[in-house]
């Protein structure tokens, strides 16, 4: 793996990873915000959201399951996105900026995680140069080895 695709894996990762612990630790304010956005039962909801981005950051970060990982991210900012950042509704300029701002910010962030799932890691991706060398199981193990001590 480049050291590129980790280091942005890892603030991409992060990113999620800490917006999950804020709302847990700052709960209430968040709970309150979504009320004012009429969010059925706001606190359970910054609850659940905050849940699928402690996993979904975390499983990115880590590289564990990361297109599981993204897919819990892409599930978060579609169905957060138009609910919190509704700025076709308001008035007031200033919000309205403000809102839009963080709706756009939430379809790039979402373009991110369709771009990383989109991304064939592991032996996944050895999987094409495998079947037409016919490696067996354990030939295909020593032929990854070889490709990470390479950095590939």
């Amino acid at each position: 793996m480049k050291f590129p695709f980790l280091l942005g894996r890892v603030i991409f990762g992060g990113y999620f990873l800490y917006g999950g612990i804020h709302h847990f630790t700052d709960r209430k304010m968040l709970a309150q915000y979504a009320g004012s956005k009429n969010v059925p039962m706001p606190d359970l909801a910054v609850q659940a959201s905050g849940l699928a981005l402690i996993i979904g950051g975390t499983s990115i970060l880590l590289g564990v399951k990361p297109k599981l990982g993204a897919a819990a991210v892409i599930g978060f900012l579609a169905g957060v996105s138009p609910v919190m950042h509704d700025f076709w509704r308001l008035e007031d300029p200033e919000k309205k900026m403000n809102e839009m701002i963080n709706f756009t910010k939430n379809l790039a962030l979402m373009g991110g995680a369709i771009a990383l799932i989109s991304i064939v890691t592991g032996l996944a991706a050895l999987y094409p140069a495998l079947r037409a060398a016919r490696l067996k199981p354990v030939d295909a193990m020593k032929f990854s080895l070889q490709r990470i001590r390479r950095g590939e």
